[in-house]
Order: C-alpha cells, then structure tokens, then sequence
C-alpha cells in the first residue's frame, strides 16, 4: 500500500487535517487487539472533529482492550486528488492503514448533504459502495446519528444502522462480533437485527402501490423483529464521558472543550426532530459536570468551555452551575459558552456571570415573525419575551446580536413571513430607546433564515415542503421590508433544501439516485463551491424517479411512511394530535408544566420528574 509523504503533504491545503498525532489520540498494537472501528465522518476534518459524538464513542471504543478506534476524515478535493494519483488509500489517521484493513466502518450521519462523501469514502478504499455487492471480507458498514431516522435512502449502503444512542449499543456489537467472527458478516448481521436498536436493511422488503406510496414493509424472517426500537441511555449521569478530548494542531469549527449537560427537550417544538427522537429528558448533576470539565480543562489547555444542549437554559441548576465553573476557572481566563438562547429563558444575570471572563455572541431563536406563526409551531415565545431580552443585551454591553428564523413552514401567509422583518426593526429600535451613555457603539442585527424541512417523527412529517416558487418570493418580501442599515440579511439557497428534503422523506428508490450522482461526480453537496444540481438532476431523471412526490406533496395519516417501522417512544397518535393542533395555532404547555402523554413512558410518563431524578 502506497503511504502519504511529505512531499504530498507540502502541496495541500491545511496539512494537518491528514497527519494525526495529535495531543490525547490514542495509539494502540493493531496485533494485539481483535477489532478494528474506523470512525468515519463524512466531512472535513475541522467539522468532523467538532462533533461530539465522535469524542465520545472513540472514547467508549479505546476504554476497551480488544478494541482500536481510529478516526477517518473525508479529504478535500486537492488531496484526494493527489491521493487517487499516488494510488494512496483513504487510510484511517492514528495507523495510516486504509479503511478497507478494518473490520468496522461506523459512519455518522449528521446532514443529507454529506451522503455522496460517504461514498466517495468507500470507493477511495477499494470498497464497493453498494452493501449487496461487498464480500463478507470487506468491513461491516454502519450508520447512526439523527439523519438515521429515516435510513431507507442508504438502504443498500450500510450494512446495518443504529437507531438511538450509541454509548451502550456499540459495546453490545463489539461483543456480538467477538462471538461470531468465525461465523462470518451474514450471521453477525442476522444476530446483531435481535439487538435493540440495530436495524439490517438487506433483511427486509418493501413492496409499492400504483400511486408510488408503499404497500407494505416487512422482515424476510420470522426471527427479525418487524419494528425497530430506538436505544435510550437511562443512566444519563453515569454513562461513559471523555476525560481526554484530542487537541487538533489547526483550527477547527469548535475549538473548546464541549460539556454535554443533559439530552432531550421539553419544549415540544413541532418543527423540530431533535426535540421528539431525543426524548426522554435526562440530566447530569451539577457535581458531575463541574468535575468532567474540570478534567477536560487539565487535559486540553483549552481556555474555554461550551455547555452543550438542545436547550441550555432549560438546565435545571444553570445559574448555580455557571457561577461554580467561573468561581472555579475565571481566574485561568476559561471562558463560558452557550449556543443559541431561547429568548424567554435568557437571563442578564447568567450572561454577566459569563461575560465575567469572556464576552460571547448572541444568538436568539424566534424562529418566526408573527405570534400566530410562533403559536402554529408550539414556540411558545412571545415578540415581548424578544424584545425584552434584546433591551436586557444592550444594556448589557452586547451590541451585536443574531436572530434566527425559518422560512416555508407549513400554515405560513406572507404575513406571517414579513413579521420577521418587522421583529428585526423593534429590535434595532429598542437598541436606540436605550440612553446613549449606557449602549455600546456598533449595532448590529443579523437576521438569517433558513428554509424549512419538513422530517420525519415530527408532527409536520406528513405536511408538504414549501414551493420554491414560495420560498423565493419570502426571501425577497423579508429583503424588501427590511429598511434599517444596521440589520444584515442572509438567506440560505432553495434548491439544496430541496435535495436535503428529498433524502430526510424519501425512500429505498432514493438509493438508486445516490449512487448515480455520485457516479456523475457529486460529493460535498454540502459546500457551496462543490454542489451541482445539474448533476443531480441528471441522476433523477436517469433514474426515472419523482422527487417532486417526496417533498411536494402532502401525506395521509393512513399512509405507511417510508421509516414508520422505527419506534422512538413518541407515539404517532400524539404527533398526529400536535399537527392538528397546529393548524388551529393551539399551544402544548411544556413538558415540565404536566406529562403531555407523547407515549416515552419515561419514570411513569414523567420525563422531566424522571430526568431530576436521575441526577447526581
């Protein structure tokens, strides 16, 4: 096997995305271990090296003695360039060994719009891309992470899929294969479809009706289980966490130790995966938290920490943890991050403590322009919790501020729509009704939207996408309304969300189109620079499929979706009542004001109570 050189290294961009030994990786004997994971992640190496899942299962994957995780990152088309023209393998960073020498491949599936890079991973190995044409020599491929909720558009590429939390599962695999390696791939994947939360998608079939939607979807064996459920970690506080994160030699997109404080959400947004498939909410106890960054702050040198969460104030001791970590590090100059902030739980007092050590940005969530809109997808914020959270930040000292929406929710009107820019005005004014001598000098408002998707286990699965015809004539409604100087406007390009709609609803005919497009040379799709819709077009119409039928179109309730064999906890009864009740703009209280009865069955029913109790 060729080996990169320095020679190649000197030509590339950024180098050190394909050196390794970095501070904290691990090394181990490759002969005196019995499985070898190679954890793929279908990006660059300073977005893949900021995913937290990644930190953790090659931390829960090298605590084993029998096992060497090693990391693999997609190359950027200069070095897969020099690469392919030295005949140098896609080779994983702590051995430089190709991935084809592995016995796992474990992919995360972050973005739909990294699914030609997963390929192009596989074909730079020597590895067909296609699960039905790959020996049972070549390494067991497998998929998890949220876009896995719907896995039918991979179908034929992964070789099997974790649906849910890993921590646990990927150790009960690792066992199972210890058991079966003489047995062979086959066997391991008939075994491995009994473990809950593992679904083999060459062991089911599908069948079609005549108006495209599916007939039925069944297992091909009486021992595969006809439903696949997804895995919950219970013991939250207590589940394997790094005490070691590896330290990159170049910059990467999140450059800090990453603190995960609790999972799951009570909010109940409608439009919002994350919030529905990561329930039950579940905690770590402050003690807990304050040690592992204590550890991680020792073992990196990284000067700042993020407290990571779909919804961080909505900690349960946020101000008590805040004010400990700042007692105990400020001094060191360790600063204190949070991602976005709803805007009814910001509070000046936890921002100050904060900005004790080191001033952040803000980021403020309305998602939508007007009360009705914000009602229709269960926000539960008011323009007035807004508007007071921006007076707070100004007198604060912030004079820079970001607003995050979406366009092309389902019930939305143009007016709803040209609130957004309405709400950016009040909050610039609101910045001008503070005295002189108290606001900072600066003002700047940026106001994003992003197109919405409609995904799966949400209770707009069955809701059409918007038009691109729609969507354009937002963008420009939300830009022509917009009259201050100081607020930016960006927007994000209709027709990749489109081709991410295609893959988050599509099915087992999307995997046909895939392949094609790669074949055509798709890949970082999810790059500006590098995503073609010609080719994709190209592949759709080649591969005679209807795309439009994925994402235009409204679905009955009665009609079999594409990933309705996947049980998440979240009953469909309960989404089905949440989508109706936001045709009418009626609210879900939260979660933590009474049980809702989603169907999580969590601690009796009561995530939130269940989630205080399983702290430490």
């Amino acid at each position: 096997m060729n080996r990169i050189t320095d020679d190649i290294l000197f030509k590339v961009e950024k180098p050190a995305r394909y050196i390794g030994g970095e501070l904290n990786s691990c090394n181990k004997d490759k002969n005196k271990v019995d499985i070898r994971y190679a954890f793929c992640f279908p990006d660059v190496y300073e977005v893949g090296m900021s995913h937290l899942g990644m930190k953790i299962l090659y931390h829960v994957l090298n605590k084993r003695e029998d096992t060497f995780c090693e990391r693999v990152f997609t190359p950027w088309p200069d070095m897969e360039k020099l690469m392919r023209e030295n005949q140098i393998p896609l080779y994983a960073l702590e051995s430089k060994d190709s991935i084809k020498e592995f016995n796992f491949l474990g992919f995360t599936l972050q973005y739909e719009m990294s699914y030609t890079n997963i390929l192009n991973m596989l074909q730079m190995s020597d590895i067909k891309v296609r699960a039905s044409l790959r020996s049972e020599e070549d390494p067991i491929v497998m998929f998890g992470g949220p876009c896995a909720y719907n896995p039918e558009p991979l179908y034929d590429i992964a070789d099997l899929f974790v649906l849910g939390e890993g921590e646990e599962i990927i150790n009960e695999l690792m066992d199972l294969y210890k058991e079966t390696k003489k047995l062979g791939k086959t066997a391991f994947l008939r075994k491995a479809a009994s473990i809950q939360g593992i679904y083999v998608p060459s062991l089911y079939e599908v069948s079609y009706k005549e108006d495209g939607t599916i007939k039925e979807f069944y297992p091909k064996y009486d021992d595969v289980p006809s439903k696949v459920k997804k895995r919950i970690v219970t013991n939250f506080s207590e589940v394997e966490f790094p005490d070691k994160l590896v330290v990159p030699y170049t910059e990467i997109v999140h450059d800090r130790v990453i603190l995960e404080t609790f999972r799951g959400c009570t909010r109940g947004c409608r439009f919002c995966q994350a919030g529905m498939v990561y329930r039950p909410v579940r905690e770590k106890g402050t003690k807990k938290l304050l040690k592992q960054a204590d550890e991680l702050i020792k073992s990196t040198g990284y000067n700042e920490v993020s407290l990571s969460s779909l919804s961080i104030c909505d900690y349960s001791d946020i101000q008590n943890l805040i004010n400990m970590m700042v007692e105990k590090h400020g001094n060191n100059k360790v600063g204190i991050s949070l991602p976005s902030l709803r805007i009814d739980s910001f509070s000046v007092d936890l921002i100050k403590e904060i900005q004790k050590v080191r001033k952040t940005g803000l980021t403020f969530a309305p998602e939508a322009g007007s009360q009705r809109m914000r009602d229709v997808i269960n926000k539960g914020v008011t323009e007035e919790n807004l508007i007071d959270s921006a007076r707070s930040a100004f007198e604060a000292g912030w004079s820079t501020i970001k607003l995050y929406f979406m366009l092309g929710l389902p019930y939305e009107t143009i007016e709803d729509v040209l609130g957004i820019a309405d709400l950016g005005e009040k909050v610039v004014n609101e910045y001008y009704n503070i005295p002189k001598g108290v606001r900072k000098k600066g003002l700047r408002v940026t106001v994003s939207t992003a197109i919405f998707v409609p995904k799966p286990f949400t209770p707009f699965q069955w809701a059409a996408m918007d038009s691109k015809e729609n969507v354009k004539e937002k963008i420009y409604a939300v830009r022509n309304a917009i009259k201050s100087r100081a607020i930016n406007y960006n927007w994000h390009e209709s027709i990749v969300s489109y081709m991410e709609a295609i893959f988050a609803r599509g099915d087992r005919r999307m995997c046909d189109v895939l392949v094609t497009a790669f074949e055509k040379g798709a890949k970082f799709d999810g790059w500006g620079e590098h995503f073609s819709y010609d080719i994709w077009k190209d592949a759709i119409e080649e591969c005679k499929v209807d795309t439009d039928f994925y994402v235009y179109r409204d679905r009955g309730y009665d009609e079999i979706l594409p990933w309705d064999f996947i049980e998440i906890g979240v009953s469909k009864d309960f989404l089905i009542k949440e989508n109706e009740k936001a045709k009418e703009a009626i609210l879900t209280p939260d979660c933590r004001d009474g049980c809702k009865n989603c169907g999580i069955n969590y601690a009796e029913g009561k995530c939130f109570e269940g989630a205080l109790l399983n702290k430490i």
